[in-house]
């Protein structure tokens, strides 16, 4: 019996230490950020992350690390084959969405084939990604901006792209939501955000709609 027990301790105390040695690295901001690879074997089961997803109002101003950031936007739309396809599906496959992360050093634009972040304009502009006070102050707002001008030529209404292209930020969006449910992150899905100011402050054009908005956070 006590060999039994100092068997359990020892595995709790290895638990306890894998526990305080994971990888928490601060964000290089800069001009790019150059996101990790993904940790295929980390988080829940999918069944308990499932159990766990939840849409959250409540945030505190704590950043994100580097590893948190790397994977929340690899679960949204990062390469995860060989031949360049992505983690979220799309319709006609045209993957006509950009992701933009608002956070409060700048505005980013997320590259798949990269994984890599470019800030597109300085300063906090969480404030235009919603309505709502507790977007202003978590770590993260991504916001998915559509090149409806993908579509040209296709014989597709304006309306029909409009919905095809939100359908396509839904599977983004709740890719985020299972990845923070199942890493201990908060997250929410949102249709709030100033459309016409964000288009203006990244300098997109008129063929350029912003389609759903996302918070994520501590």
């Amino acid at each position: 019996m006590k060999n039994i027990l100092l068997t359990l301790l020892a595995l709790a105390l290895i638990a306890c230490g894998n526990n305080n040695t994971k990888p928490s690295t601060p964000i290089p901001h800069g001009e790019t950020i150059a996101l990790l690879q993904p940790d295929l074997d980390g988080g829940l089961p999918i069944n308990r992350a499932l159990s766990l997803r939840a849409s959250s109002r409540n945030y505190t101003s704590e950043p994100l690390s580097l590893e948190e950031l790397s994977e929340v936007l690899w679960a949204a739309a990062g390469v995860n084959r060989p031949d360049g396809h992505l983690t979220a599906p799309s319709a006609i496959a045209l993957y006509p969405l950009s992701l933009y992360a608002f956070t409060a050093e700048g505005v980013y634009l997320y590259s798949s084939a990269t994984h890599t972040l470019t800030r597109v304009v300085e300063g906090d502009h969480r404030a235009l990604t919603a309505s709502q006070d507790f977007a202003y102050e978590a770590a993260l707002n991504i916001v998915y901006i559509a090149d409806l001008g993908k579509y040209e030529n296709r014989g597709i209404p304006r309306t029909k792209a409009e919905f095809l292209c939100g359908q396509d930020a839904a599977g983004y969006a709740e890719n985020v939501n299972l990845y923070a449910a199942g890493h201990g992150l908060k997250s929410i899905t949102r249709g709030s955000l100033r459309s016409s100011e964000v288009v203006a402050l990244l300098g997109l054009g008129e063929n350029f709609l912003p389609v759903l908005a996302q918070t994520v956070g501590k």
